[in-house]
């Protein structure tokens, strides 16, 4: 299993490793966030949110966000498309949550914790769901075209 696991990785270029790596850190860290908001505040962890919908949204992420990591992990291309459907969801919770507070204080985007580095990975992960997905569809057609020849 653990050969096969850096096949896949190796097989992959390296621009595709590195975003792959990206994706890795982003989801453990919102997956921390997301564990420790419950730990502390239990399913009411998200209350300052008046949107249930949203507030149940985030509680999600304390799984969804670890799916995507083993996912990612083991470069399969369901777990590229799910960290962007999960991001696309993350970052409009986000803003949608967090509206009012910015319209009052427009600064509070420019923090270095909160809606800009959300938004920041959002864009990131959206922008990078394609080629991700092609190279490790192609990849995986590579490798099945090799093992056919072999067979």
């Amino acid at each position: 299993m653990g050969v096969q696991l850096r096949e896949r990785w190796v097989r992959q270029p390296l621009w595709a490793r590195w975003v792959l790596a990206v994706y890795l850190i982003g989801f453990l860290e919102g997956a921390c966030a997301h564990l420790l908001d419950l730990i502390r505040g239990g399913f009411h962890a998200y209350a300052s949110f008046p949107q249930v919908a949203i507030q149940s949204f985030f509680i999600s992420l304390a799984v969804l966000d670890p799916l995507v990591v083993v996912l990612v992990a083991f470069v399969r291309r369901q777990g590229v498309w799910l960290a962007g459907a999960v991001m696309v969801l993350d970052v409009s919770a986000n803003w949608i949550g967090n509206w009012q507070g910015l319209r009052d204080d427009p600064a509070g985007l420019l923090r270095p914790v909160g809606l800009l580095p959300i938004t920041l990975f959002g864009l990131f992960v959206v922008v990078s769901v394609v080629p991700l997905h092609h190279t490790t569809a192609m990849t995986r057609w590579k490798q099945a075209q090799i093992g056919s020849q072999t067979a």
